[in-house]
């Protein structure tokens, strides 16, 4: 967590000073009515919101304290309630869906609400993020925080909010799942940077989704760039798989200036002559990221083949002058298919990097196929040439099941387009599907037949 920078605290101090100033809050404290207390958050928790997307767009490590802030009396509870929320999905969950490390964070918003003059109006606004907080939490965690309560009332409030549904993990993931979906257009993400080898292992999780996160949104990073580069800094760390992972992110991701490429120059192509464990690392990472986001694509693949020392023989420069040649070339260029050719008969099929090249094809078909509309059909039939081309060098049943599931995405598309049975699209359209479909395995006569075959509509009963 990184202190927070006076032009935030100062802002905040304002709205604050403005806040217990207002006849506003004169008259809710006078007459302490709940829509009076409305009308202060509709007022003032605009203007809180405003720092916090600055904060967050521009300083994320600094969310922290910016929060904490807003735990004092005089901003009158504004504002808790929604950071409340942030604290719960920032916690990260094990495979059982529980927090893997206890959330003080969570703690010390949920005892700011307890403890404000204002808990009546707050306390109806947390019921759900509590249930849910509570739910990923243990029973003694929760049991400790309830206890910190000298206040019976607010001690009952807190027990009512474990649900007996959340001790099924089922329905725990179900829940995290569901409150997750609320705040999915909202960035609160942060995370803190480890400085030694403890606290590598436990933070680095949360860290290198917080970095991912902000890459795959294009966020500004620049306040990061100097965290990342310390961190790759490092000698502690070099020998981990965390370093490899944070390299890889930082090479592949961020757009750097000459002094940043020349650095990164120098950490990957020491790591590759000094690392054993850099190409199974490496890899590992490349194949985690083709199948989530930010996805590895062709500009991430040149940003590390720019920096790609060739004097160095190992299978990180044959990997990445392959994708150079299928991304500049086209991979459906004749010299990029025959270099996939050479490049996938010098290792197993079943090695991490061949799946990489598989992927990176497969994820070129599905860029193409995904955005192909309705109306541009012929242009599907064009790409389905290079079908087989790929499924006899790779010879790898789940790509040929990707593919298949792509080209049924599609081919659904067009049927529910071309309903007129005897138009030309449709004839057309199933003419080629036929005979592509069943060159390619795709489907059985039979199951073609079923594809095509008109759905008759349930009679309506005679009344």
């Amino acid at each position: 967590m990184k202190e927070l920078e006076s032009k935030y605290s100062d802002q905040l101090n304002q709205i604050a000073e403005k806040l217990q100033a207002s006849e506003e809050l004169k008259k809710y404290l006078e007459e302490e009515e709940e829509e009076d207390y409305l009308g202060l958050r509709n007022l003032y928790e605009p203007d809180i919101q405003k720092v916090y997307d600055e904060v967050v767009e521009d300083n994320p490590l600094q969310i922290i304290g910016f929060e904490q802030m807003l735990l004092e009396e005089k901003f009158e509870g504004m504002f808790l309630p929604r950071i409340l929320g942030y604290a719960v999905l920032r916690g990260e969950v094990n495979e059982n869906y529980k927090y893997k490390k206890p959330q003080d964070h969570f703690a010390a918003i949920v005892t700011a609400i307890c403890d404000s003059s204002n808990f009546d109006c707050l306390k109806k606004r947390i019921g759900q993020t509590l249930q849910m907080g509570f739910a990923l939490s243990s029973d003694i965690w929760i049991t400790n925080l309830i206890n910190t309560f000298a206040n019976k009332r607010i001690r009952y409030f807190l027990q009512s909010q474990k649900l007996p549904k959340y001790l099924d993990p089922k329905s725990r993931a179900l829940g995290h799942s569901r409150y997750k979906n609320q705040f999915k257009n909202e960035n609160f993400y942060t995370a803190d940077f480890p400085t030694d080898l403890g606290g590598l292992k436990v933070l680095f999780s949360s860290l290198k989704t917080f970095i991912l996160y902000r890459a795959q949104h294009g966020k500004n990073n620049v306040t990061l760039l100097p965290e990342i580069k310390a961190f790759l800094s490092r000698e502690e760390f070099k020998n981990t798989p965390e370093y490899i992972q944070m390299l890889a992110i930082y090479i592949n991701f961020f757009d750097l200036d000459q002094a940043d490429k020349a650095q990164a120059n120098n950490l990957f192509n020491t790591a590759r002559q000094s690392n054993e464990n850099l190409k199974e690392l490496w890899f590992d990472f490349i194949l985690e990221q083709q199948l989530s986001a930010p996805k590895i694509d062709a500009k991430a693949d040149a940003r590390v083949w720019e920096l790609v020392n060739e004097k160095i023989e190992d299978d990180l420069k044959a990997y990445y002058k392959l994708m150079n040649t299928v991304h500049t070339k086209g991979y459906i260029h004749d010299e990029a298919i025959e270099a996939v050719k050479m490049f996938y008969g010098n290792y197993g099929g079943l090695s991490d990097i061949n799946e990489a090249v598989r992927k990176t094809i497969f994820n070129k078909f599905e860029s193409v196929i995904s955005n192909i509309a309705e109306n541009e059909y012929t242009e599907y039939f064009e790409i389905s040439k290079y079908f087989p081309v790929y499924f006899n060098i790779f010879t790898n049943q789940k790509f040929n099941q990707d593919v298949k599931n792509l080209c049924m995405t599609y081919v659904r598309r067009l049927l529910k387009r071309y309903t007129d049975k005897r138009g030309k699209d449709y004839q057309d359209i199933k003419k080629f599907v036929v005979a592509n479909f069943l060159e390619n395995k795709f489907l059985k006569e039979k199951e073609l037949v079923e594809l095509f075959k008109t759905k008759r509509k349930k009679r309506t009963p005679a009344s």
